[in-house]
């Protein structure tokens, strides 16, 4: 299993401490505040509620989505919907798509963002983040059908993960999912702050929609995830809030991390920069009781996300305060 955010156990076991501020996610702080979920969510067997899908497709623009499991059940599960292919995931970006494209009998490339355009010409799927996690970056929009409609002309996909899309709606290609071979993930997780439900949506065409649920199988969705995530998705008021929040909390995370020296880029929930002592970094940060995402490999750097509460943000800028670059 892949290393992740959010795997505070891990953190209390090598650190010994339980006082944790979790930045390590991206995941909204200020979660939607779920309603009471009626009783028979926990007692029926959770068949799909035509209400979700169509107030998903209402929400995200889309013509037609597929709620599932969490969109690491899409990633899962695309891979066994196609003959073996020629696939690109761009790179650095979440490392679940290059994992499970890995498999399958499938030949996997990993292509910097920089580099994809020259790429599309020699693949079957290409697979994108956008934004991008970790790093915040963003391709647009006419690129992105640009590259769909090459891929379709000979039977090939474009994935596009838009996982962090919701606080920048210009950026998403969920409308034009009518297309052939446009596959679009969304997250009700990481906006809506309800990791815990475990639901994401995918939009593409019917056919390939009915395929995907024919793998996945019945009662996907819990009764008691189905009935939170309605609401949430209905509730514009709530929504317009909270992404005017999140956009003003995500500048002064940036403003923070360049007040102490840090030139960091990303999106409203987080924000990465390639830290060149990333280790001792995370270790410094762990030593004063803040989770942040350490990356190791191809993106060496840092990712966190935003504070809760006022107290979290001047935690945080306390704990900056005592870190001491090494001196170029």
């Amino acid at each position: 299993m892949l290393e992740h955010g959010g795997n505070l156990r891990d953190a209390a076991q090598r650190f010994g401490r339980h006082d944790w501020l979790d930045l390590s996610t991206g995941i909204n702080p200020h979660h939607y505040p779920a309603p009471t979920v009626a009783a028979h969510a926990w007692h029926r067997l959770p068949e799909a509620d035509p209400a979700l899908a169509a107030a998903a497709a209402a929400y995200y623009g889309a013509p037609l989505m597929l709620p599932v499991a969490g969109t690491q059940a899409a990633i899962q599960a695309l891979p066994r919907l196609r003959a073996p292919s020629r696939v690109v995931v761009a790179a650095p970006s979440y490392a679940e798509h290059a994992h499970h494209w890995s498999g399958h009998g499938h030949t996997l490339r990993q292509v910097d963002y920089a580099a994809l355009d020259g790429a599309v010409d020699d693949c079957d799927v290409l697979v994108v983040c956008n934004p991008n996690n970790p790093t915040g970056a963003t391709v647009a929009p006419q690129q992105l059908l640009r590259w769909a409609d090459a891929l379709a002309a000979r039977g090939g996909w474009l994935v596009v993960d838009e996982a962090f899309g919701d606080t920048a709606t210009s950026a998403s290609i969920c409308a034009q999912t009518g297309r052939p071979g446009l596959i679009v993930l969304r997250s009700v997780g990481k906006f809506f702050g309800l990791a815990g439900i475990r639901l994401g949506f995918v939009a593409a065409q019917p056919a390939l929609l009915e395929q995907l649920a024919d793998l996945l199988g019945p009662w996907t969705i819990s009764g008691p995830a189905q009935q939170v995530a309605l609401a949430a998705l209905n509730d514009q008021p709530w929504q317009d809030a909270m992404r005017a929040r999140l956009c003003a909390e995500g500048a002064r995370l940036q403003q923070l991390l360049a007040g102490h020296g840090i030139h960091a880029s990303g999106s409203a929930l987080f924000q990465w920069w390639p830290e060149p002592d990333a280790e001792r970094f995370w270790q410094h940060m762990a030593e004063r009781g803040i989770w942040v995402r350490l990356f190791r490999h191809a993106a060496r750097g840092i990712r966190l996300g935003l504070p809760p509460d006022e107290a979290g943000w001047r935690r945080l800028d306390h704990a900056l305060s005592e870190w001491k670059p090494i001196q170029s």
